[in-house]
Protein backbone atom coordinates (compact mmCIF):
# COMPACT_ATOMS: atom_id res chain seq x y z
CA UNK A 1 0.00 0.00 0.00
CA UNK A 2 1.05 3.59 -1.22
CA UNK A 3 -1.32 5.76 0.00
CA UNK A 4 -4.29 5.80 2.46
CA UNK A 5 -6.84 7.81 3.10
CA UNK A 6 -8.71 7.12 6.56
CA UNK A 7 -12.14 8.75 7.21
CA UNK A 8 -10.82 12.08 5.92
CA UNK A 9 -13.91 14.56 6.36
CA UNK A 10 -13.66 18.47 5.46
CA UNK A 11 -16.02 21.46 5.41
CA UNK A 12 -16.19 25.23 3.94
CA UNK A 13 -18.18 26.91 6.43
CA UNK A 14 -21.52 24.93 6.59
CA UNK A 15 -20.75 22.86 3.07
CA UNK A 16 -19.64 19.27 3.64
CA UNK A 17 -16.80 18.87 1.36
CA UNK A 18 -16.10 15.68 2.20
CA UNK A 19 -17.81 13.21 4.71
CA UNK A 20 -15.58 10.00 6.20
CA UNK A 21 -13.42 9.10 2.98
CA UNK A 22 -11.42 6.09 3.07
CA UNK A 23 -9.48 4.33 0.87
CA UNK A 24 -5.99 2.82 -0.23
CA UNK A 25 -3.78 2.78 -3.40
CA UNK A 26 -1.75 -0.19 -3.89
CA UNK A 27 1.74 0.68 -5.48
CA UNK A 28 1.86 0.21 -9.29
CA UNK A 29 -1.74 0.42 -9.78
CA UNK A 30 -4.16 3.00 -11.25
CA UNK A 31 -7.13 3.96 -9.18
CA UNK A 32 -9.94 5.93 -11.45
CA UNK A 33 -12.39 8.76 -9.00
CA UNK A 34 -15.01 9.90 -10.53
CA UNK A 35 -18.83 11.33 -9.65
CA UNK A 36 -20.51 13.99 -10.57
CA UNK A 37 -19.64 17.85 -10.44
CA UNK A 38 -19.73 19.34 -7.14
CA UNK A 39 -18.83 15.41 -5.64
CA UNK A 40 -15.31 16.52 -3.80
CA UNK A 41 -13.15 15.03 -6.28
CA UNK A 42 -11.19 18.02 -6.67
CA UNK A 43 -11.27 18.85 -2.65
CA UNK A 44 -9.98 15.06 -1.67
CA UNK A 45 -7.18 15.96 -4.30
CA UNK A 46 -6.36 19.19 -2.78
CA UNK A 47 -6.27 17.55 0.62
CA UNK A 48 -3.82 14.25 -0.32
CA UNK A 49 -1.56 17.12 -1.41
CA UNK A 50 -2.18 19.62 1.31
CA UNK A 51 -3.61 22.56 -0.16
CA UNK A 52 -6.35 21.86 2.29
CA UNK A 53 -5.71 20.09 5.91
CA UNK A 54 -8.88 17.65 6.72
CA UNK A 55 -10.78 18.47 9.59
CA UNK A 56 -10.83 15.11 10.80
CA UNK A 57 -8.82 12.03 9.23
CA UNK A 58 -5.63 11.81 8.00
CA UNK A 59 -3.28 10.70 4.72
CA UNK A 60 -0.69 8.23 4.82
CA UNK A 61 1.69 8.28 2.47
CA UNK A 62 4.01 5.29 2.12
CA UNK A 63 3.88 4.65 5.74
CA UNK A 64 4.20 8.38 6.67
CA UNK A 65 1.16 10.97 8.08
CA UNK A 66 1.29 13.30 5.49
CA UNK A 67 -1.67 15.44 6.52
CA UNK A 68 -0.37 18.18 8.35
CA UNK A 69 2.61 18.66 5.87
CA UNK A 70 3.21 21.80 3.03
CA UNK A 71 2.36 20.59 -0.34
CA UNK A 72 6.08 21.07 -1.28
CA UNK A 73 7.11 18.84 0.97
CA UNK A 74 4.90 16.20 -0.06
CA UNK A 75 5.83 16.92 -3.26
CA UNK A 76 9.40 16.29 -2.40
CA UNK A 77 8.42 12.81 -0.88
CA UNK A 78 7.13 11.40 -4.59
CA UNK A 79 3.28 12.59 -4.39
CA UNK A 80 2.95 14.57 -7.27
CA UNK A 81 -0.05 16.49 -8.79
CA UNK A 82 -1.50 17.95 -12.00
CA UNK A 83 -4.27 20.70 -11.84
CA UNK A 84 -7.75 20.54 -13.42
CA UNK A 85 -7.46 24.44 -14.65
CA UNK A 86 -4.28 24.05 -16.89
CA UNK A 87 -1.69 27.44 -16.45
CA UNK A 88 1.62 27.12 -17.45
CA UNK A 89 4.04 29.79 -17.43
CA UNK A 90 3.07 31.22 -20.96
CA UNK A 91 5.96 33.45 -21.53
CA UNK A 92 8.56 30.79 -20.70
CA UNK A 93 9.48 28.06 -22.93
CA UNK A 94 8.50 24.38 -22.87
CA UNK A 95 11.80 23.34 -21.66
CA UNK A 96 11.65 26.19 -18.98
CA UNK A 97 8.14 25.21 -17.77
CA UNK A 98 9.38 21.77 -17.44
CA UNK A 99 12.45 22.51 -15.53
CA UNK A 100 10.83 24.08 -12.75
CA UNK A 101 9.64 20.63 -11.80
CA UNK A 102 13.35 19.62 -12.00
CA UNK A 103 14.75 22.05 -9.52
CA UNK A 104 12.49 20.17 -6.94
CA UNK A 105 15.24 17.62 -6.73
CA UNK A 106 17.98 19.78 -7.86
CA UNK A 107 19.81 23.20 -7.94
CA UNK A 108 21.91 22.67 -10.67
CA UNK A 109 20.58 24.41 -14.10
CA UNK A 110 22.17 21.11 -16.20
CA UNK A 111 20.70 18.71 -14.09
CA UNK A 112 17.39 20.07 -14.28
CA UNK A 113 17.78 20.36 -18.06
CA UNK A 114 18.91 17.09 -18.53
CA UNK A 115 15.60 16.00 -16.28
CA UNK A 116 13.53 18.27 -18.33
CA UNK A 117 14.69 17.03 -21.58
CA UNK A 118 14.31 13.28 -20.90
CA UNK A 119 10.81 13.75 -19.71
CA UNK A 120 9.81 16.24 -22.59
CA UNK A 121 11.30 12.60 -24.89
CA UNK A 122 8.97 10.53 -23.03
CA UNK A 123 5.49 12.77 -23.28
CA UNK A 124 6.17 13.88 -26.77
CA UNK A 125 6.95 16.95 -26.43
CA UNK A 126 11.04 17.39 -27.04
CA UNK A 127 9.58 18.73 -30.66
CA UNK A 128 8.70 21.86 -29.05
CA UNK A 129 11.46 22.54 -26.58
CA UNK A 130 11.52 25.64 -27.75
CA UNK A 131 8.11 26.84 -27.90
CA UNK A 132 6.98 29.51 -25.88
CA UNK A 133 3.70 27.57 -23.62
CA UNK A 134 1.06 30.33 -24.34
CA UNK A 135 1.63 28.75 -28.45
CA UNK A 136 1.03 25.40 -27.73
CA UNK A 137 -2.62 24.17 -28.63
CA UNK A 138 -4.59 22.40 -25.21
CA UNK A 139 -3.31 18.90 -26.00
CA UNK A 140 -0.25 19.61 -25.93
CA UNK A 141 -0.59 22.39 -23.28
CA UNK A 142 -1.85 19.14 -20.97
CA UNK A 143 0.86 16.88 -21.99
CA UNK A 144 2.74 19.98 -20.85
CA UNK A 145 1.74 19.68 -17.33
CA UNK A 146 2.07 16.09 -16.90
CA UNK A 147 5.51 16.90 -18.15
CA UNK A 148 6.16 19.31 -15.35
CA UNK A 149 4.73 16.89 -13.18
CA UNK A 150 6.95 13.86 -14.09
CA UNK A 151 10.03 15.85 -13.67
CA UNK A 152 10.02 16.16 -10.30
CA UNK A 153 9.99 12.41 -9.91
CA UNK A 154 7.22 11.15 -8.23
CA UNK A 155 6.31 8.07 -7.20
CA UNK A 156 2.66 8.98 -7.46
CA UNK A 157 0.81 10.95 -9.92
CA UNK A 158 -2.59 12.67 -9.00
CA UNK A 159 -4.18 13.34 -12.61
CA UNK A 160 -7.17 16.01 -12.23
CA UNK A 161 -9.19 15.74 -15.54
CA UNK A 162 -6.18 16.10 -18.32
CA UNK A 163 -8.37 14.34 -20.73
CA UNK A 164 -10.94 17.01 -20.90
CA UNK A 165 -11.70 19.02 -24.03
CA UNK A 166 -9.70 16.48 -26.51
CA UNK A 167 -10.48 14.60 -29.48
CA UNK A 168 -10.75 11.01 -30.09
CA UNK A 169 -7.36 10.99 -31.45
CA UNK A 170 -5.80 12.81 -28.68
CA UNK A 171 -7.46 10.86 -26.09
CA UNK A 172 -6.15 7.94 -27.16
CA UNK A 173 -2.70 9.32 -27.34
CA UNK A 174 -3.19 10.16 -23.54
CA UNK A 175 -4.28 6.77 -22.29
CA UNK A 176 -1.36 5.43 -23.90
CA UNK A 177 0.68 7.68 -22.10
CA UNK A 178 -0.88 7.13 -18.96
CA UNK A 179 0.10 3.46 -19.16
CA UNK A 180 3.70 4.11 -20.06
CA UNK A 181 3.25 6.43 -17.18
CA UNK A 182 2.51 3.48 -15.17
CA UNK A 183 5.08 0.96 -16.90
CA UNK A 184 7.38 3.58 -15.74
CA UNK A 185 7.10 2.86 -12.10
CA UNK A 186 4.67 5.69 -10.89
CA UNK A 187 1.27 4.97 -8.91
CA UNK A 188 -1.79 7.01 -10.64
CA UNK A 189 -5.01 7.88 -8.97
CA UNK A 190 -7.56 9.59 -11.86
CA UNK A 191 -9.57 12.26 -11.99
CA UNK A 192 -11.87 12.07 -15.04
CA UNK A 193 -15.54 12.75 -16.71
CA UNK A 194 -14.85 10.63 -19.68
CA UNK A 195 -15.91 7.24 -18.74
CA UNK A 196 -15.03 5.64 -21.41
CA UNK A 197 -11.35 6.43 -20.48
CA UNK A 198 -11.30 6.22 -17.32
CA UNK A 199 -13.47 2.39 -17.43
CA UNK A 200 -10.32 1.36 -20.16
CA UNK A 201 -7.20 2.47 -17.88
CA UNK A 202 -8.47 1.82 -14.03
CA UNK A 203 -8.00 -1.19 -12.06
CA UNK A 204 -10.33 0.06 -9.73
CA UNK A 205 -12.68 2.56 -9.56
CA UNK A 206 -13.99 4.86 -6.58
CA UNK A 207 -17.04 6.83 -6.50
CA UNK A 208 -17.94 9.86 -5.04
CA UNK A 209 -21.44 11.55 -4.92
CA UNK A 210 -22.39 14.66 -1.91
CA UNK A 211 -18.48 14.02 -0.34
CA UNK A 212 -19.17 10.51 0.26
CA UNK A 213 -18.10 7.67 -1.17
CA UNK A 214 -20.50 5.48 -2.80
CA UNK A 215 -19.08 2.50 -4.53
CA UNK A 216 -15.39 1.26 -4.87
CA UNK A 217 -14.56 -1.81 -7.28
CA UNK A 218 -13.41 -3.00 -10.23
CA UNK A 219 -15.20 -0.69 -13.36
CA UNK A 220 -17.17 -3.27 -14.29
CA UNK A 221 -18.85 -4.12 -11.28
CA UNK A 222 -19.21 0.14 -10.47
CA UNK A 223 -21.04 0.38 -14.06
CA UNK A 224 -23.96 -1.71 -12.56
CA UNK A 225 -24.15 -0.52 -9.10
CA UNK A 226 -27.54 1.28 -9.08
CA UNK A 227 -25.96 3.39 -6.76
CA UNK A 228 -23.86 5.31 -9.28
CA UNK A 229 -25.90 5.13 -12.54
CA UNK A 230 -28.88 7.27 -10.42
CA UNK A 231 -26.21 9.67 -8.70
CA UNK A 232 -24.21 9.82 -11.80
CA UNK A 233 -23.96 7.08 -15.07
CA UNK A 234 -27.86 7.45 -15.87
CA UNK A 235 -29.40 4.21 -16.86
CA UNK A 236 -28.16 5.32 -20.96
CA UNK A 237 -24.71 4.42 -20.02
CA UNK A 238 -25.16 0.70 -19.28
CA UNK A 239 -26.88 0.78 -22.85
CA UNK A 240 -24.01 2.63 -24.49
Amino acid sequence: MLLKVENVTKSFGGLMALRGVSFEVQEGEILGLIGPNGAGKTTLFNVISGFYRPDQGQVIFDGQIISRLKPYDICRRGLVRTFQVVKPFGNLTVLQNVMVGSFLHTARPAEAEERALDVLNFVGLYHARDKVAKSLTISDRKRLEVARALAACPRMLLLDEVMAGLNPAELGEFLRLIGRIRESGVTLLVIEHIMAAIMTISERIIVLHHGEKIAEGPPQEVARDKRVIDAYLGEEYLFA
